[in-house]
């Protein structure tokens, strides 16, 4: 364990109802003892129980800082597996400042950025995995996203990598076993019975890796673009998704000139949308460069979504964007339902495979639809995790696909016929690869550089 006391502002740098001071290490309750005083004047914190909560005031000498509430959690039984004190205050900027001050003199150090979560990574109460859905679920923009962040809070990434390390190191153990004494096993036979192992465990990889697709579009959300021609009803549609009037909207075509970029979260479905600029061809400097931005932002997207006017004909700029879109996910939107209706679903189809379905954004109608549609393409209309395993982190994706290579060469030497120890180093270059993603055998400056990404106080 550290030996240092740690502190520092676990709430946001607003002012709030209540903030937090946080301290974590071997003086923190010795620290917070030295400028607390009850209302009696006569308790002292270092002879309180563990998981008690004390009313009181902070005081720097004689200068009364706050009337506070202390919450006392002494290790093992706690965050960082220290002894961590929790001060919670008033929820002023200056007061909090105040306090973490007198906190600081008194004998506690400065907290780095996620050096709480950190040491209980360090202290062993939680492993990489876990740490990393810490920020995850701070950070999380929706309800799916929150959820599967919680599943790997609570292990599920942990237990599911354990297992797998837990087989490969047996089969790892039987071969040294066999290379030190070969009549501990009979040659005959062995490659086959470890390769019926060996592919049960690439199966298990090759799932989560199939995982981390929609993995990220839970965490990152889903690009989404909105495309269409002048005036069918980008922003509109735009605004009624966000549910506020973020995008202009005018009877004039042409309005949109650049990109308006937000999250939402539709049914716990998280969406970066993208309202572009009308596609048209146009000679007004300014248009143009609004266009090509739609059409690079359209190149990166996860989803188009294409606006049709449907109260007027189509003409070549549907076509242009409709072949723009041909190798894209799409779902298309014939807008102004409301309008008689002068383009027919036959027409689009002729030309784009892709869900069609009439909306009208102006009398919000038509867009259950549209939602369902969405669940479908992505999440086979299932978007509740569970308890099902979803990568959605990039490192651990790496180590999963580096673990994976690592087996497919032991099948490899199986099948060539090579001798054990050949199995034995690729399994455990893959025992290895997979002991990173929990944190086993890390570099510092990675376990540094993933929590120099958390706030301060977590």
């Amino acid at each position: 364990m550290q030996s240092d006391t740690i502190a520092a502002i676990s709430t946001g740098m607003t002012n709030a109802g209540i903030g937090k001071v946080r301290l974590s290490g071997d003086d923190a309750v010795t620290i917070v003892d030295r400028i607390y005083r009850s209302p009696g004047g006569r308790k002292r914190l270092s002879d309180v129980s563990t998981h008690t909560i004390h009313y009181g005031y902070i005081y720097d000498g004689d200068c009364l800082i706050d009337e506070v509430m202390v919450l006392i959690m002494r290790g093992p039984n706690s965050y960082t597996r220290e002894d961590v004190v929790e001060i919670d205050c008033h929820g002023g900027v200056v007061v909090m400042k105040k306090l973490l001050e007198t906190v600081l003199k008194y004998g506690a150090r400065l907290a780095e950025p996620g050096e709480f979560t950190k040491r209980a990574f360090l202290n062993g109460r939680i492993d990489l995995s876990q740490a990393e859905a810490v920020i995850d679920v701070i950070n999380a923009k929706s309800d799916m996203a929150l959820e599967s962040s919680l599943n790997q809070l609570r292990g599920s990434v942990k237990k599911s990598i354990e297992k797998l390390r837990k087989g490969i190191i047996g089969n790892i153990a039987f071969i040294e076993a066999a290379l030190d004494d070969p009549e501990h096993i009979q040659a005959e036979g062995f490659g086959d019975e470890l390769a019926v192992q060996v592919r049960g465990y690439m199966a298990e990889l090759q799932k989560m890796l199939d995982s981390a697709d929609n993995g990220r579009l839970v965490k990152e959300g889903i690009k989404t673009v909105i495309l269409g021609k002048p005036n069918a009803g980008k922003s509109s549609l735009m605004n009624v998704l966000l549910g506020e009037n973020r995008a202009i909207v005018t009877e004039i075509a042409g309005t949109t000139r650049d990109t308006l970029e937000e999250h939402v979260s539709i049914h716990g479905i998280p969406l970066n949308i993208i309202d572009t600029a009308g596609i048209r061809q146009t000679e007004d400097v300014v248009e143009k460069i609004g266009v090509r931005k739609a059409i690079d932002f359209a190149e990166e997207a996860d989803l188009i979504i294409y606006v049709v006017d449907s109260s007027t004909e189509m003409d070549q700029n549907d076509d242009d964007i409709i072949r723009m879109i041909q190798s894209k996910k799409v779902i298309v939107l014939m807008n102004k339902s409301d309008l008689r209706p002068v383009v027919s679903r036959s027409d689009i189809e002729k030309q784009l495979q892709a869900p069609i379905i009439e909306i009208s954004a102006r009398e919000e109608t038509g867009l259950d639809i549209f939602e369902d549609t969405l669940k479908d393409m992505f999440f086979a209309g299932d978007i509740h995790y569970n308890d099902e395993l979803c990568i959605t982190n990039v490192r651990h994706k790496a180590a999963i696909a580096a673990a994976l290579e690592s087996l497919k060469m032991v099948m490899h030497s199986i099948e060539d016929g090579m001798p054990e120890d050949f199995f034995s180093i690729d399994l455990m270059d893959a025992y290895e690869q997979l002991g990173h993603i929990i944190g086993e055998a890390v570099e510092d400056d990675l376990v540094d550089t993933i929590f120099s990404d958390f706030c301060m106080g977590k």
